[in-house]
């Protein structure tokens, strides 16, 4: 795959994952500014991040790390890959449902589990109540994701990255009805009516979400049937494989259980010591999903439209074509995720108080901080989803749950560690920088896995291409931020100075600097063959 078919096939859905996430965000603003980012704000987060959890745990890395090789591989049956394909969409279809009936039944305990503080507190009646209506969320999740994952096996990479869109402009709908509708809510008032409109609400989002995709796979030519002959040798084959899968997720989740137990102790003791600010879970949420826009944007379609390729080359046994193929998209990435990291390291507090408008100057000011400490992590998460795509492409996720496991014990360790020495108010802060080191250390292992599989990166080179575009866009931003001060007009024409002046400047210093990917990427966009 040229750099021009993979940045016309990742531009497809780059162009949909702005919508999404330009979307997401309005949404997450709303929610943010109907419920605040302190303990009530805890209660939904906590619930609604629940179904992802649970989904992710038990069968969210199958869908999108090990069905695809095996979607791709049998769309090479004599039939296509019909027989295949609607026994997995049957078992998955099955599994989620008796997921999601086990997760509602067994919701106090789940909160108990990842908000322990919550207990005998008016926020755990209420986390209850609003994750047993977020929790249908699992079902809609799974299927979207299945379905997603056939299509793009198909080769349309579109419509998955435009389906959240529906799901956010829903959500947008009922947040903003809430706003112009409701007093200020609070933990004290806050009516059993409202929890459910907003519960409810929010998973039909996800229902409209999936439901968008059955046409498309439809379209690509895959008919759909409920087939319970699952003792096929490929499907014992993909279970298999999924069992790698399911630890993989399990340690990660055991980790990020950590990370939300501990962010929402915080926030409650910085509550009984009388500071207001919005500290726990809520603001570590919040500036994750600022951090992860560039990712979502640029790295995940770009990793989306490689995959099935990818799959391919393995198949094929062209390793040299995968070296390439796995070498041009870290390198393209990097272009977009080392300026984004450096402007959220100088630039979180300002980047914090221009989108989230809605709440005190303290408490964004508070979300700024924990987005520059999670800053520099941007560099490793998208690099190392790049290389766990390679390694998937090689079905051999067993070295992977090893390397997972490493750098998770490290994060859990340290957090335990932030969470004993650390003021209450300053923990959240400090689980951001624990994400950043988890994943620097997870982009070593993961280099080093891939190398067992034969395929040569060329690691100096791209360290050194990494250093190149760091010192190119640090020389450009140091002034900027010295000169902070001094930066005309709001925190919006603030922000939109700094980032316009800093994306001319690192694009010009670069294509003077003779780096070929910048000054490709360029041509690309002037001569409109995206």
């Amino acid at each position: 795959m040229s750099d021009h078919q993979l940045l016309r096939a990742s531009t497809v859905m780059a162009v949909g994952t702005i919508a999404s996430r330009i979307t997401g965000l309005i949404r997450n603003l709303l929610l943010v500014a109907l419920l605040g980012t302190a303990i009530l704000g805890d209660t939904y987060n906590v619930a609604n991040t629940m179904p992802n959890i649970l989904y992710n745990l038990l069968i969210g890395g199958a869908l999108t790390a090990v069905f695809v090789p095996q979607i791709v591989r049998s769309l090479r049956d004599s039939d296509q890959g019909a027989a295949f394909i609607s026994r997995l969409f049957t078992v998955t279809v099955t599994f989620l449902l008796l997921l999601t009936a086990l997760g509602i039944a067994l919701a106090p305990m789940i909160v108990n589990l990842y908000a322990p503080e919550f207990s005998n507190r008016p926020e755990f009646d209420i986390t209850v109540s609003f994750m047993r209506y977020c929790l249908p969320q699992i079902f809609f999740l799974g299927l979207f994701a299945l379905l997603g994952q056939i299509a793009n096996a198909k080769g349309k990479f579109g419509p998955m990255m435009w389906a959240p869109v529906i799901n956010n402009l829903i959500a947008i709908i009922l947040f903003s009805w809430f706003l112009v509708n409701k007093d200020d809510l609070t933990l004290g008032d806050i009516s059993q009516s409202d929890i459910t409109w907003l519960g409810l609400g929010t998973t039909a989002g996800y229902l409209a979400q999936a439901v968008i995709l059955i046409p498309v796979v439809l379209k690509s030519g895959v008919r759909l049937t409920l087939r319970f002959d699952w003792y096929n040798s490929q499907i014992i084959k993909s279970f298999r494989l999924a069992s790698w899968s399911f630890l993989y997720a399990m340690i990660s989740q055991v980790s990020y259980l950590v990370t939300v137990s501990i962010a929402t102790t915080a926030a409650v003791k910085s509550e009984v010591l009388g500071d207001s600010t919005g500290v726990g879970f809520t603001p570590y949420a919040n500036a994750y999903l600022i951090l992860i826009l560039p990712h979502s944007i640029i790295t995940v379609s770009v990793v989306t439209a490689l995959l099935p390729r990818l799959s391919n080359y393995v198949l094929d046994k062209k390793h040299e074509e995968l070296t390439n193929s796995l070498t041009r998209a870290i390198k393209l990435i990097g272009i977009f995720t080392v300026p984004a990291a450096l402007l959220f390291l100088a630039f979180g507090q300002l980047v914090a108080n221009t989108l989230y408008f809605g709440i005190s100057d303290n408490d964004a000011n508070y979300l700024g901080l924990t987005l520059s400490a999670f800053a520099l992590g941007l560099i490793p998460v998208s690099i190392n989803l790049v290389l766990l795509r390679g390694l998937n492409a090689f079905e051999n996720l067993k070295s992977q749950v090893i390397g997972n496991l490493i750098m998770n014990l490290v994060s859990v360790v340290l957090s335990y560690l932030v969470a004993v020495w650390l003021e209450p108010k300053w923990v959240t802060v400090g689980l951001a920088v624990i994400f950043t080191l988890h994943y620097f250390i997870g982009v070593g292992i993961s280099f080093y896995l891939i190398k067992r599989h034969q395929v040569k990166l060329p690691l100096l080179s791209i360290m050194l291409y990494y250093l190149r575009l760091i010192a190119v866009f640090a020389l450009v931003i140091t002034p900027i931020w010295l000169l902070r001060g001094a930066i005309p007009g709001g925190n919006l024409i603030s922000l939109l100075l700094v980032t316009s002046l800093s994306g001319v400047f690192y694009l010009l210093i670069a294509k003077l600097l003779k780096i070929s990917e910048v000054s490709d990427l360029l041509k690309v966009i002037r001569s409109r063959k995206v």
